[in-house]
């Protein structure tokens, strides 16, 4: 029998601290979920930003972010949100916004940094949270990451079992192809800015090509992929504070990325015995 396993990764295979800065009370928010704030409304959408920290820092703090993104050509990507929005609308408020100034920004990225610079592998990432509603910038958002311990060796355990393993995220491309290459995930394994609805078609894509698809995931955005999936898997590794509904959906909930192969192997256990027993 063929199995895939698909990894959220930050909360999942990384362990990620997040700050948000709330424009519209002046508040800097640490050790956020970016998803959870974003489905807190549905006029709110969780924007991913293709961009260097290194430039945001070197630009005037006073700028408006909308001209910071429009001199650069920054492009972005939704990583989450309540209901379907249309890029060119995202796109039409993020670049004409007149609240958020490159300090918001710059405010997250130090947060992190100082968080996170003694770290050996780091991945960051920074993005925003627009509402519609306003409509505008709401959050400045940044996130940094680096691997769970016994990450990488979950992922060659699976490789052993000859179980591919698959990332589907809503952080930039890039910064996971990154992230792929030290965990040894191939890089066509790795789908970048997926939107929860896209994380679902890809689990949805897989089982065309797998006998079962295995979804591990930490965050509301990975729900409806858990509930294509055969097997949801929920970790509490890095919080066990989550919405009471992904409780109810996944079928298992680990405290560490290692019990993954563990499950996987159950897996492929109990359907070797069940097919053996419908034989005879």
């Amino acid at each position: 029998m063929s199995v895939a396993v698909v990894f959220d990764s930050a909360g999942t295979l990384l362990r990620t601290y997040r700050v948000a800065r709330d424009l519209l009370h002046d508040e800097m928010l640490t050790e956020v979920e970016t998803t959870t704030i974003t489905f807190g409304s549905d006029a709110r959408v969780l924007v991913v930003l293709h961009l260097h920290s290194r430039d945001v820092m070197e630009a005037p703090e006073d700028q408006l972010l909308s001209e910071f993104f429009l001199e650069r050509s920054i492009g972005f990507g939704v990583a989450c949100s309540r209901r379907v929005i249309p890029a060119e609308e995202v796109g039409n408020l993020l670049y004409n916004d007149e609240n958020a100034r490159i300090s918001d920004l710059q405010a997250c990225i130090r947060q992190v940094w100082s968080c996170c610079k003694r770290e050996s592998i780091v991945t960051m990432n920074s993005g925003v949270i627009l509402n519609l509603d306003i409509p505008g910038i709401e959050f400045t958002v940044t996130t940094g990451g680096r691997p769970f311990d016994g990450a990488r060796e979950t992922i060659t355990e699976l490789h052993r079992m000859g179980v591919p393993a698959y990332i589907a995220s809503g952080d930039r491309v890039a910064k996971l192809e990154r992230m792929g290459d030290y965990l040894g995930i191939p890089r066509e394994r790795v789908y970048g800015v997926a939107t929860p609805s896209m994380k679902a078609r890809i689990v949805e894509d897989l089982k065309e090509q797998y006998d079962k698809v295995v979804m591990v995931g930490d965050a509301i955005n990975d729900l409806n992929a858990f509930r294509k999936a055969d097997l949801a898997v929920l970790t509490e590794q890095q919080s066990d504070r989550k919405p009471d509904i992904l409780y109810t959906t996944a079928d298992r909930v680990i405290h560490n990325v290692s019990e993954v192969p563990g499950i996987v192997a159950e897996l492929l256990t109990d359907t070797a015995a069940t097919r053996e027993s419908a034989t005879i």
